[in-house]
C-alpha cells in the first residue's frame, strides 16, 4: 500500500485514528438500537444482557485502541488487523443470538469493509472483504432465518462482493489518476526548477558585469542605464529564486536545522541585501534593535522574510514600510507592516494560493507570478508557525509569522557582514572555483575591481594554492563539487580556509552537505553588494 492511499481516507492525517472515533461513536447507537428491540418483544432479556456484556467489552478494546493510536501513531498493520478483528467479531456474535432483529447491522458490515479500504487502500479492503464473507458465513450458519429465507442470505452474500469489488474499481482508477497528476505536476516542477537554474548562471554574470560598471567612471545618464539593468536582474531573480523554492518545497526536499537566530543580525542582512530595491521603490525600511534571539532555521526564516519584503516593495512604493518583533504568550512574533493600498475581504482567503494575484480595476502592472505567500505558508508550516494576514483598504497591510520560542542557548561566533571601506580589500588573496566562464571572468573582474588578488580555477587545483579566502561554486564538474574542493585545500594546507559557497540549488540542502554550518552560502544570482559585505566581514574578522 503506497503512500497515496493514505490520503484517500476521512482522516488523511490519521487514517486510524479516524477510524477508531467511528468505532467509539458507534457503540451508543448500537446499544441504543439493541434495547429497543428487546423492549418491542424482539427478543428475551438474556439475548439482551449478552449483547450489552459484549457491547461494554467492545467498549473496553475500542478504548484501548484508542488510547494506542493516539500514543503510537503511524502506519501499524498488526493494529489494523486487530480492530478490523474486533469489529466483525462483534457485529458477527450479535447477529448470531439476536436472529434476524439485528439483520440491519449487515449495514454495518459493509461499513467496515468499506470504510477500511477507503481510509487504508486497497490491500486492506480486500483483507477487510475476506473477513466480512468469513462473519458472513458464520452468520449464515448460525441463524436459523437466513436458513430459511437461502435467498436472502445470497442477497447479502452477493452484496458483500460487488460493493467492496466496485470500490476497489473506485479506488483504482483514483490512485491511476492521482499517480498521473503526480508525475504531470513533478515533470512541470523540474522543468521549471532546471529552467530557473540554467538561466540563473547567464542572469548571475550580467549582474556581476553590471556590478564592475558601476564601479567605473559612468555619466549620469549611464548611471541611470545601469540602475534600470539592476532593476530589471532583480525582477528576474526573484521570479526564478520563487519557482525554485516552491519546486523544492514541493518535493519535500526541505527539512528544517533550527538553531539560534539573532533577530537583529536577521534584520540587518534582510535590510542590507534590500537596499537598492528599497531605494528603487522609494521606501524607507525601518526596524529597531530588539537584542532578542530565536530558536528556528536561518536560512528558512530569511526567505519568509525576502518573501514578505519583496512583497511589501512592490505593493506599497514610495511608503515607510516596519519590520517589528511581537512578544506574545512566551512567543514573539515577526511582522511586516506597509502602508499601500491594502487588500479588499474577498482576496485574504486566497492569498497563500500558488500564483494568486490581486487586480483590481486600473492597476498600475507589477512583477511576480503570485508565488511569494504560498511560499512562505509552506514554509511557516515546516518551522510549526502560524501566518496571518490582516488588512484594510486604504490603510495598508500587516503580514505575521506568530510562534518562534524564544532562544535560551548562546550564540555560535560567526562572521557576520558588515560595511566597509572598499580599499580594506586590497591585497587580500582570492581563489575563485568556477566552471561556467562567463560567471567566473564576472567575478573575478568584480573581485579585481574591489582590489583582491585572484586566482582562478575551474575545478580541483592541482597543487597547493596560497590564498586568504576560497569562493567556490557548489556545482563544479562530474569529478567534484564545492565541498569535495573545500575539503581538499583545507588537507593541502593543513589548515581550516575561510570559504564562501555559491549555489543556484537550495541552500539548506547545499548547507547540510558541506556539514559546516559556519562556511556561508549565497544563492545565484549573487547581488554584489552582498558579496562584498560578506568578504569585508571576513578580512575585518582575519585582522
Amino acid at each position: 500500500m503506497s503512500a497515496a492511499t493514505e490520503t484517500l481516507g476521512v482522516s488523511a492525517r490519521d487514517p486510524e485514528l479516524g477510524q477508531a472515533k467511528v468505532r467509539l461513536a458507534f457503540i451508543l447507537p448500537a446499544s441504543t438500537y439493541i434495547i429497543g428491540a428487546w423492549a418491542w418483544g424482539l427478543f428475551d432479556t438474556a439475548i439482551l444482557l449478552a449483547n450489552l456484556l459484549c457491547y461494554a467489552l467492545f467498549a473496553v478494546a475500542a478504548i484501548g485502541l484508542f488510547v494506542e493510536v493516539r500514543r503510537r501513531p503511524g502506519v501499524k498493520p498488526w493494529r489494523r488487523l486487530l480492530a478490523m478483528s474486533l469489529d466483525f467479531s462483534a457485529i458477527t456474535f450479535s447477529s448470531i443470538t439476536s436472529g434476524e432483529a439485528l439483520l440491519p447491522l449487515f449495514g454495518v458490515l459493509l461499513w467496515v469493509t468499506v470504510g477500511n479500504g477507503l481510509r487504508y487502500g486497497r490491500g486492506y479492503l480486500l483483507l477487510a472483504t475476506g473477513l466480512s464473507l468469513t462473519a458472513l458465513a458464520a452468520i449464515i450458519a448460525g441463524m436459523p432465518f437466513l436458513q430459511r429465507y437461502p435467498t436472502v442470505a445470497l442477497m447479502m452474500l452477493v452484496t458483500a462482493l460487488l460493493v467492496p469489488g466496485y470500490v476497489h474499481f473506485l479506488l483504482t482508477r483514483i490512485q491511476d489518476s492521482l499517480r498521473e497528476t503526480q508525475a504531470a505536476n513533478l515533470a512541470k516542477a523540474r522543468f521549471l526548477a532546471q529552467a530557473s537554474h540554467d538561466l540563473r548562471q547567464p542572469i548571475h554574470s550580467i549582474g556581476l558585469f553590471t556590478a564592475c560598471l558601476r564601479d567605473g567612471q559612468l555619466s549620469a545618464d549611464q548611471g541611470r542605464l545601469v540602475d534600470n539593468i539592476d532593476r530589471s536582474l532583480l525582477g528576474v531573480e526573484q521570479l526564478f529564486r520563487s519557482l525554485l523554492d516552491i519546486y523544492t518545497l514541493d518535493q519535500q526536499q526541505v527539512s528544517p536545522r533550527r538553531t539560534v537566530v539573532d533577530l537583529d543580525t536577521l534584520f540587518g542582512d534582510l535590510v542590507r541585501q534590500n537596499a537598492e530595491a528599497a531605494r528603487w521603490a522609494g521606501v524607507e525600511i525601518r526596524w529597531r534593535a530588539c537584542g532578542l534571539q530565536v530558536y528556528s532555521d536561518p536560512a528558512l526564516l530569511l526567505t519568509s522574510l525576502q518573501n514578505l519584503l519583496s512583497n511589501a516593495l512592490k505593493y506599497a512604493p514610495g511608503k515607510p514600510l516596519l519590520l517589528a518583533v511581537r512578544r506574545r504568550q512566551g512567543q514573539l512574533a515577526l511582522v511586516v507592516y506597509d502602508q499601500g493600498p491594502g487588500i479588499a475581504a474577498e482576496h485574504l482567503p486566497h492569498l497563500c494560493e500558488e500564483f494568486y494575484r490581486v487586480r483590481e480595476t486600473r492597476d498600475r502592472d507589477i512583477e511576480g507570478v503570485g508565488l511569494g505567500l504560498s511560499i512562505v505558508q509552506r514554509i511557516a508550516t515546516l518551522l510549526d508557525l502560524q501566518l496571518t494576514i490582516r488588512s484594510r483598504p486604504g490603510r495598508g497591510t500587516a503580514v505575521r509569522l506568530q510562534g518562534l520560542p524564544l532562544a535560551t542557548l548562546p550564540l555560535e561566533a560567526r562572521p557576520r557582514p558588515v560595511n566597509g571601506p572598499q580599499h580594506l580589500l586590497a591585497g587580500w588573496r582570492v581563489l575563485l572555483i568556477e566552471d561556467d566562464a562567463n560567471v567566473l571572468l564576472a567575478t573575478a573582474t568584480l573581485l579585481r575591481s574591489w582590489g583582491c588578488e585572484v586566482t582562478t580555477a575551474t575545478s580541483i587545483p592541482a597543487g597547493a594554492v596560497n590564498c586568504d579566502l576560497v569562493i567556490t561554486d557548489f556545482d563544479l564538474d562530474r569529478s567534484a563539487s564545492g565541498a569535495d574542493c573545500i575539503a581538499y585545500l583545507n588537507r593541502l594546507q593543513g589548515r581550516r580556509i575561510p570559504a564562501i559557497v555559491v549555489t543556484g540549488h537550495d541552500i539548506p540542502q547545499v548547507q547540510q552537505a558541506l556539514g559546516d554550518a559556519e562556511i556561508p552560502v549565497l544563492a545565484k544570482p549573487v547581488r554584489p553588494a552582498e558579496l562584498r559585505a560578506l568578504l569585508l566581514a571576513f578580512r575585518v574578522a582575519a585582522s
